[in-house]
Formats: C-alpha cells, sequence, structure tokens
C-alpha cells in the first residue's frame, strides 16, 4: 500500500515546480473578478476626468457644476457599492482547477487522488506511482493562463470604450492644469481666503488659425479677430469683482462668476475690484474676399473656355461660383441673330480652389469646354463671386468676354455651326435655315470634299423642312437637330486622312510660294507653324488609321516592311527647324531645296503606306452594299420629299443641278412627273439613263396598266422601297463577323432598318409622305450604325488573325512599324513606352498632363473620391 505522506510529500515538491504558474493564474482570476466587477466605477472616473480636463465646469455656472459633480458622485458611489457585492477573492483551488484544465489528463487532480484498488497488490502500487510521475511531469509543464478580461456580455453598449474614448480626446485637446481649477469653485476654498481672483480667455473663431489669448498676460491692450469668443471667471466672494465693457451684449450680472459674450466692436474691457484690470481692445474687421478676371477668355487647343481669375481673402477661401450671362447689348444682331433669343439659364459653375497650399491669395484658371453651347463665341459676362469662411461674399464686377469654344475654319463646317447656333437662339429661325441650307447645296460641286457628308447634310436638310412645315419644333427636335450638325461640322472640319493630306500639301505649296515671292518674315513664320501643324495632323491620322485598319500593314509583303520609309517624329521636327532656320538667314534657295526634300519624303512615305495585294474581303464587299444601299435610300428619300414638297405647291420651280434627287429633277437623278416633249426627253431621265429607258424600280402598275410615272408615283416608290428591303435583309443573313459583338450589333442595326424601311413602303402605299420621310431617316441612320458596326467587327476579326499569325510565325516576323517608326507591340499597339518617352517633348506633356489634373481636380461637380484620386495623382508632381 502507498503510504500517504510520501504521496504528500510528492504532491507538495510537484506544486512547488507549479508555483510560479499557479500564483500568475490566481492574479489573472483577480484582475478577472476585479474587472467585471468595477468596469462601471472606472468607466464613471474616465468620464468625470476627461470632462476636469476639458475645463467643462468653467463653461457652467457654479450650480450647475455642483449638480453634475453630486450625480456623479452618487453614480460613482453606487459603482463602488454594486462592485463589492459582486467582487469574490478567487481562492487556491480556483487557480489549481483553471491552471489543471488547460493540461491533458488534468495532472495536479491526479497527484490528490489515492489508489481505489489493488492496494497491497506490489504491481499495482508500482503501476499507480509510475502513472502519478507521468502526471508530475506533465503538471511541471505547466503554463500560466491568461485572464478574460471581456465584459461585453456585461456591458452591451458598449459605455466603458466610451468613457475611454472621451479620455482619450481630452488627452489630445485638453490639460491636466484644468482639473485643479475646481478646487476654487468649493466653499471655503484657497481662492476665497486669498481673496478675489479671475481668469480669462479670448478665443478667435476656429477657420482664422490663430491661437487663444490669455487676458493675464495681455499689457494694456490687445486686439482680437471680430467673433471672437470672450470668456471670464470670477472667483472668490460673489460681488467682489464685477465686469464692465462695451465690446458686445451685456449680461444680466456683471458679477455673475462665468460670463461669456462675442467680440462685435473696439472698446474696452474692465474687470472692476481687487486685482482688476482693463484694456483697450482692438477689433480685426473679417473682411469679404476679392476677386476678378484678369485676362480676356480665350480657346485652348480643343476648344475649351480658358478663363484666368484672382482671388483674396484674410483667412481663406472655401467656395466660389461664376455665373456667365449673355451680353445681349454687346452682340451684332443680323441674319439669324435678329429675332429675341430663346430664354435659357444663365451658366453657374464652381470656380477652381487651391487643393493644397495657402487660399488667401492665389491664381487660378477657369476651365470648361463650351463649344456646343448656344452662347458659344458670342459676348458674355462673367461675374465671378466667393465666399469664405465667415460666408462672406465677394462678387466682382461683370466682365465682358467672348465665350470661348472651339472655331471652324473650314467654310462649309462654319456655315453649318452659324446655322446651329441659329437654330439654338431661336427655333424660330428653322425656315431660314433650311432655306440657306437648301442654296449651300444648291450646286455641291468644290463644296463638299465627301459624299458622305453631303448627304448627312442632305438628311438633315430634308427632316428639318419636313418638320418645321407643320409644327414647331419640340425642344427634343431642336436638340437632335443641333447635336447631328455638330456632328456634320467635326466631320467636314478634322476629315480623315485624304483632308489632313490636302491640308499638308497646301501648306507646303503656300510655304513654297511664299518664299519665291519674298513674303515679310512675319508671313513666313505663321505658314511655317501651319504647315508643322498640319504635318503633325496628317501623321496622326496616318497612324491611327493604320492602328484601327490593320489590313493595311498586313497586306505589305516583307521586302516592302523593309524599305518602308521610317522617320522619327523629332528626326521630322528637326527638318523642319532647319527649313526655318535657312528662311531665317535669308538663304531661300536652300530652304526651298529642303522643302522640296521634305515634301518628297512625305509623298514617298503615302506610296509605301497605300501599297497592298487588291483583294477584297467579305467584310469590304459587304461595307460596298451597304453604303450603295445608303445611296439608294438617300435618293428615294429625296424623291419622296419632293413629292411633299408638290403637294403643297404644285408649280414648285424644277431645279436643274444634277445633285437634285427629286423627281421634277430636270437633270437630277430622279424621275419625271409630267410628259414631255419628244426632243426633251433626255432632260427626265436619271442620271447615266438613256432616252426611253425606264427607271429602276418604275414598273407598270398592275391594275391600271400606268407607266408609274403619273399618279400612280408613289406605288412606283414603294416598290423601290420594297427592293431596297429585301436587299438590306440579304445583306444581313450574310453579314460576316457573326460570332463578335460588334458582329451582333451591326445585324441589329441592319433589322432596325429593315423594320423602318418597312413601315416607309407602308407609309407610301398610303400616300402618307411625312410619315414616310420619317421612316426612311431612321432606317438611313439604323444603316449608318450598321456600317460602324460593321468596321469594329472587321477590325476586331483582324486583331485576332494578327494575334494568331503572330503566335505562328515569331516574335519578330510579325512586328510592323508605324509611320513614325516606332515599333508595334505584341498585342498589336503601335510604339513602345519607351520609344514613346524619347525627344524634347516629354517636359512639356508632363506639363500638361499636370494642367488637366488641375483642372479637373477643381471641377466641384465631381464625386469626393474621384478627386481625391485626382489630388493623390497631383502629390506625384
Amino acid at each position: 500500500m502507498a503510504d500517504p505522506a510520501h504521496q504528500r510529500d510528492f504532491l507538495t515538491q510537484t506544486l512547488r515546480r507549479v508555483a510560479r504558474p499557479l500564483a500568475l493564474t490566481r492574479l489573472g482570476l483577480l484582475a478577472e473578478a476585479v474587472t467585471r466587477a468595477f468596469w462601471p466605477l472606472w468607466s464613471l472616473c474616465f468620464a468625470l476626468l476627461a470632462l476636469m480636463m476639458l475645463g467643462i465646469h468653467d463653461m457652467l455656472r457654479v450650480e450647475s457644476v455642483w449638480a453634475i459633480g453630486a450625480g456623479f458622485a452618487l453614480a460613482i458611489l453606487g459603482a463602488l457599492i454594486w462592485g463589492a457585492m459582486r467582487f469574490r477573492w478567487p481562492s487556491r483551488g480556483q487557480a489549481e482547477a483553471r491552471l489543471d484544465a488547460t493540461l491533458p489528463g488534468r495532472p495536479i487532480q491526479t497527484l490528490r487522488d489515492t489508489l481505489a484498488s489493488g492496494a497491497g497488490d506490489q504491481g499495482s502500487e508500482a503501476l499507480w506511482q509510475a502513472h502519478q510521475r507521468r502526471m508530475a511531469d506533465r503538471a511541471a509543464t505547466a503554463r500560466a493562463v491568461e485572464p478574460d478580461l471581456r465584459v461585453s456580455s456585461r456591458d452591451p453598449f458598449g459605455l466603458r470604450y466610451i468613457a475611454l474614448t472621451l479620455l482619450v480626446v481630452a488627452g489630445l485637446f485638453g490639460s491636466f492644469w484644468r482639473v485643479g481649477s475646481v478646487a476654487g469653485i468649493a466653499p471655503g476654498s484657497a481662492a476665497l481666503a486669498a481673496g478675489p481672483s479671475w481668469e480669462g480667455w479670448v478665443q478667435p473663431p476656429a477657420y482664422t488659425g490663430l491661437p487663444v489669448l490669455y487676458l493675464a498676460d495681455q499689457k494694456d491692450g490687445f486686439s482680437a479677430p471680430q467673433g471672437s469668443r470672450v470668456i471670464l471667471r470670477l472667483y472668490g466672494e460673489i460681488g467682489a469683482l464685477a465686469v464692465r465693457h462695451d465690446l458686445g451684449a451685456q449680461g444680466d450680472d456683471p458679477s455673475a462668476p462665468g460670463q461669456e459674450f462675442d467680440l462685435e466692436t473696439a472698446g474696452e474691457l474692465v474687470i472692476e475690484g481687487p486685482g482688476g484690470r482693463r484694456w483697450d481692445v482692438a477689433v480685426e474687421r473679417d473682411l469679404p474676399p476679392v476677386i476678378e478676371v484678369t485676362e480676356a477668355a480665350q480657346a485652348g487647343n480643343t476648344g475649351e473656355m480658358q478663363l484666368p481669375f484672382a482671388a483674396r481673402d484674410d483667412y481663406g477661401i472655401e467656395a466660389g461660383e461664376a455665373v456667365i450671362t449673355l451680353d445681349l447689348a454687346a452682340i451684332d444682331r443680323r441674319h439669324g441673330l435678329e429675332i429675341a433669343p430663346e430664354e435659357r439659364p444663365e451658366i453657374r459653375m464652381a470656380i477652381p480652389l487651391p487643393i493644397a497650399g495657402d487660399r488667401s491669395d492665389f491664381e487660378e484658371t477657369l476651365i470648361d469646354d463650351f463649344s456646343q453651347h448656344p452662347w458659344a463665341n458670342l459676348p458674355v459676362l462673367v461675374t465671378l463671386s466667393a465666399v469664405d469662411a465667415a460666408e462672406q461674399t465677394g462678387t466682382s464686377l461683370p466682365f465682358q468676354t467672348a465665350l470661348a469654344a472651339r472655331r471652324f475654319f473650314d467654310p462649309l463646317a462654319a456655315a453649318i455651326i452659324e446655322q446651329r447656333r441659329d437654330l439654338l437662339w431661336n427655333r424660330a429661325n428653322a425656315a431660314r435655315i433650311a432655306r440657306l441650307m437648301r442654296a449651300i447645296s444648291w450646286q455641291p460641286e468644290g463644296v463638299f470634299r465627301k459624299e458622305t457628308a453631303y448627304l448627312r447634310f442632305r438628311v438633315l436638310l430634308r427632316r428639318l423642312e419636313a418638320i418645321s412645315v407643320y409644327a414647331p419644333l419640340t425642344d427634343e427636335q431642336v436638340d437632335e437637330f443641333a447635336e447631328a450638325m455638330w456632328d456634320l461640322a467635326l466631320l467636314i472640319e478634322d476629315g480623315d486622312l485624304d483632308d489632313a493630306r490636302e491640308r499638308m500639301q497646301r501648306a507646303q505649296e503656300r510655304l513654297n510660294e511664299a518664299m519665291k515671292n519674298g513674303a515679310s518674315p512675319e508671313e513666313i513664320a505663321r505658314l511655317m507653324q501651319e504647315l508643322r501643324d498640319a504635318t503633325q495632323d496628317y501623321l496622326r491620322q496616318l497612324s491611327r488609321q493604320q492602328g484601327e485598319d490593320p489590313e493595311t500593314g498586313d497586306q505589305m509583303t516583307q521586302q516592302q516592311m523593309e524599305n518602308a520609309l521610317q522617320m522619327n517624329q523629332n528626326d521630322l521636327q528637326r527638318m523642319m527647324d532647319r527649313i526655318q532656320e535657312l528662311m531665317e538667314q535669308g538663304r531661300m534657295a536652300e530652304a526651298q531645296q529642303a522643302l522640296e526634300e521634305l515634301q518628297q519624303l512625305m509623298e514617298n512615305m503615302r506610296v509605301t503606306q497605300g501599297q497592298g495585294n487588291g483583294q477584297q474581303t467579305p467584310g469590304e464587299r459587304a461595307m460596298e452594299d451597304l453604303a450603295e444601299t445608303l445611296r439608294d435610300q438617300q435618293g428615294l428619300s429625296d424623291e419622296a420629299f419632293r413629292d411633299l414638297q408638290e403637294q403643297f405647291n404644285p408649280d414648285a420651280n424644277r431645279g436643274q443641278s444634277q445633285q437634285n434627287e427629286g423627281r421634277n429633277g430636270g437633270q437630277g437623278r430622279g424621275q419625271s412627273h409630267e410628259g414631255q416633249p419628244q426632243g426633251q426627253q433626255g432632260q427626265g431621265q436619271g442620271e447615266g439613263q438613256q432616252p426611253g429607258q425606264q427607271q429602276p424600280g418604275s414598273q407598270g402598275n398592275p391594275q391600271t396598266g400606268q407607266s408609274g410615272q403619273g399618279g400612280d408615283a408613289e406605288g412606283s416608290l414603294a416598290d423601290r422601297q420594297q427592293a431596297l428591303r429585301d436587299g438590306v435583309n440579304r445583306l444581313r443573313d450574310n453579314l460576316p463577323g457573326a460570332g463578335t459583338e460588334a458582329g451582333r450589333a451591326a445585324r441589329d442595326a441592319l433589322e432596325r432598318a429593315e423594320d423602318a424601311m418597312r413601315g416607309a413602303e407602308d407609309a407610301l402605299r398610303q400616300d402618307d409622305l411625312a410619315e414616310a420621310i420619317d421612316q426612311q431617316s431612321e432606317a438611313m441612320e439604323a444603316l449608318r450604325e450598321g456600317m460602324r458596326n460593321l468596321g469594329e467587327a472587321m477590325a476586331e476579326e483582324q486583331r485576332q488573325m494578327q494575334g494568331q499569325e503572330g503566335q505562328q510565325q515569331g516574335q519578330n516576323s510579325g512586328q510592323r512599324n508605324d509611320p513614325l517608326g516606332r515599333s508595334s507591340g505584341n498585342s498589336g499597339n503601335f510604339g513602345e513606352q519607351r520609344e514613346m518617352l524619347r525627344g524634347d517633348d516629354v517636359h512639356r506633356r508632363a506639363l500638361e498632363l499636370e494642367e488637366e489634373l488641375r483642372r479637373r481636380s477643381g471641377e466641384g461637380e465631381r464625386s469626393q473620391d474621384e478627386r481625391d484620386y485626382l489630388k493623390r495623382l497631383l502629390e506625384r508632381y
């Protein structure tokens, strides 16, 4: 049988080995008990200390301070009693149980157990002793148990965290020295025994950023901003001290212990009584902000208005606004501007402010694009206003300037923009605009460089005449026409690669002619800059076209690629600089020779770029068929429009222009209503049609047997419309790019065009020409959208083919260069980042990017997240 004394000694020895973790565990239990029992007590103590550090007692009346103090005292006493009733001192047994529970097999409890059976058996006792030795070794590995200090179940509202947060705030913005001022409130305090005393502060408004003034440190006078808060505290016997001032609102009791008022006017502040003081107080008035326009508005490179302005304020500007109104008195009221304009709201926009730095005195530029606004390039009055932190508003005098916007230099584009302006000025100008547009398109040879621009112009003209003849245009229709005219003007002004090449050649010819004729240096400099701009535009168009149409590069053989002219943009710039230098030195012969070399280089690049194998893909054939269908639909719509005109005016003049697509066109491409003499048959035929030959689609009516040139003309138009619809149906079924999103969009557009054509056909058969014209216009718009989507589908297919060929041929064989000599990457995009960052234009581009970032960051209508992102970008600069 095991000796009990030996077992107790073994247990004592084992517990001695775990004494340290056992003591720490017991301390943890003590911390748990204190925390769970007294957390309300220390929460109240934290809150009371925070209030005293913040000086709340200095801001309240003495009675309020005593009431709040009594409430806190009762709450603290209750929390102390509540904690004492729930506090239990942890015992050693609880600590052993907590520690034993963390060990496998509970070894400490095992050491306290005795052998229940097998006592006296030597084998059983040996086994039991071995088991206890293993438990003793296991108990020796014990580690102190961490206390569980969570009281969330007892504090579901987190009151302890509120008190702690309040104490942290008091530590940051308060002071421990303010706690000592509580003693002055108690009756019989040292302050009362020593006699009356006072304290005072002057707190300027927060937006000024000025420090608080301590009155005891001020001598005979001081100055403070208007609106400052004056705080006075009188200690001692009530009535011993009194406050007298003429700085603001007077209190009811001048001897009250706590007094506060706002500093409004200059004057004197006097504390009467033992130890009193007197100050002459000057008031610094917060002046309203000043803002003004510094220069007239100018248009940037992309047409955006740039209006510089300057603003200043005593303590900084918080916000501002620009109001732009039309200056009717300064407008030349002629032509479309002769009638009164429609009422339009004034333009209001937030002014940009510095993101970082001082806002008390700064200069900024108001930037926005008003190119499409009805007041673009018209005289306006700009009034700027700024608001400071005191909500004072400063307004500038109305500044007269032009609403700078994009200008169009192509005569046709400028004429379209002028008619767009007149339409937005007053929709009553619609009839006048239609007449002018018809006059512009009367003889389009030499006026319209592109057939697409002419077709779109005719669609606009026809729709404008058809809609305005019945009723005034609605707001939606005015906006629709304005947008269409803007897009058409951009198409004519910017043009495509051919237009850019033509402008460059004209600039070269004018410069060459000026050098031959001995023009002035100013004229030559202007023409040289024009050549630079035209050349840059041509190169951009060429690079963009090659990027959008990869077939141009794929059709070139490897030998052609090796022989293709490659030039760096900086090399081209140096050539132009050399030409200008020679002209400035008077060496015109050498300058002309250098100019001819430049022309030859550009021509070689154009010829190389235009080489190809002449094969036509299914996509190209479909594009040509769609373009032909669009032209046929345009001619058919013009004939319907002419019939609509003749319904209202049967004796209307029959045009003789070869571009007249009406039915009585004479030399036009339409048909003739009336029978003509034998000798004049040729004048009634369509363009390219022999005398006696019938127009397509003008077959006789099955019911009347007539030839379709008299009263059955509408039936003939309906049959031709049906033929066009059938053609679109066939095109839609055979359209390439079926597996791409752009291809599906092209099919949807053609389906809409087919539905509109069906509606136009039904309207023609019912003799409803106005409805037919509207449906035909929708059909043409859908056809144009289908052509755009088809082009995107073809480009996407080509890019996929290029990627596959590049993987098969290897990295080097599939690599091409753009016209500027930049190598294309694996993704098909021209130019590598390393090559794009070469040259002297890097710093200029960086400045442009920084200006754009600053402009966008100053736009108040942008979201705060976006403005924060822009601010982070600016910090990199």
